[in-house]
Order: C-alpha cells, then structure tokens, then sequence
C-alpha cells in the first residue's frame, strides 16, 4: 500500500517536471520568435526541471527496469552464480549511489554555509541543488529493493534488453505478415 502510493507520487513528480519544463520551453519560444521577447530566468529554470526529472527518472527506470545493462555473462551463468552476480552488482550499484547522495548532501551543506544565489531565479542555489542527495538516495532505495527482491526469490535487478525486444518485435511482424498472406490466399 505504501510502495504504491510512493509509486504514485514519483510517477506525477516526473509527469509534473515534464509537463512544466516543456511549458516553460514552448512559452518560451512562442515569446522569443513571435513577440521578440522572453524571460531572462526561463533557461535556468528548465535546466533545474530537466535535473530534477532526469534525477528522480534514474531511481524510476530502476523500478521499472528501462536501464539497459549488458547481461550476457549472467545469462550463461547457473541460477546460484548469476544471483551471486547480480546481488554483486547491485551492492556496488549501491555503493555509488551512497557516496553521490552523500557528495551531494555536503554540497547542499556548503551551499546553505555561502548562501549563494541562483543566476536568474531568485532562490537560494541549494534549492534546485536538493534533487543531488534526494535523487541519489531514491536510487539507493531502489536498488536495495531490487537487491531484497533478488534475494528472496521475487525477481531482482530487471533490465532492458534491445536485442530480445527486437527479436520478438520482428517475429511479430514476421507473423502478422504471415497471416496477412493467409487471408489474401483465401
């Protein structure tokens, strides 16, 4: 229940920064091209959009298993072997992500300290900063679910694999066409 609605409001999140980075953009160009004007602060705030999104995106395609990972080693191992693997991976997946939401939280930390200053936007820097350690530890959540749910049997670390899609998206087209032929014989 809680995962779900944790689900819920990571997928708006991302829709919302979407949405208003691609806003900000079209009125943005609109102003610039059709009444030669604009906003000095609209760049910036779509820079701190797009960072937010594509940092709390890392922690969502790790849930929902879109990162493409090269896995033909773990394929070819026995099942004990690629769960050693694959719990392997995901510790040092782990381990990243701790040392860049802790990089992330002294940055924000010495942001608060100077008291600097976005650019054009009139807030503190730390501000649109705070996505670094929130982002990274989100992602560090998600791998620790991926690391429980691989060593409880559940599933794991789930990735996009290309070359299967393509596969399987070929044969799909190979046998509509089939019946395709089928239907003008008869």
């Amino acid at each position: 229940m809680i995962g779900n609605f944790f689900n819920r409001i990571e997928e708006a999140l991302i829709s919302f920064l979407l949405a208003a980075m691609t806003i900000v953009t079209f009125t943005q160009v609109v102003l610039r091209y059709v009444f030669n004007a604009g906003f000095v602060w609209a760049l910036e705030l779509t820079i701190f959009l797009f960072a937010w999104l594509v940092l709390l995106g890392m922690s969502y395609g790790v849930r929902v298993g879109s990162h493409i990972g090269v896995d033909l080693v773990v394929k070819n191992l026995p099942p004990v072997q690629a769960k050693v693997v694959g719990l392997i991976s995901i510790a040092l997946c782990m381990f990243y992500a701790a040392v860049m939401a802790y990089g992330g939280y002294q940055d924000i930390d010495l942001l608060l300290l100077i008291g600097i200053e976005a650019e054009d936007l009139p807030i503190p820097l730390w501000i649109p900063k705070l996505i670094l350690p929130i982002g990274f530890l989100l992602l560090f959540l998600r791998f620790a679910q991926a690391g429980w749910n691989l060593l409880t049997g559940k599933g794991g670390l789930h990735l996009a694999d290309e070359a299967d899609e393509a596969i399987e998206s070929l044969s799909d087209k190979g046998a509509s066409a089939e019946a395709e032929a089928r239907k003008t014989k008869q």
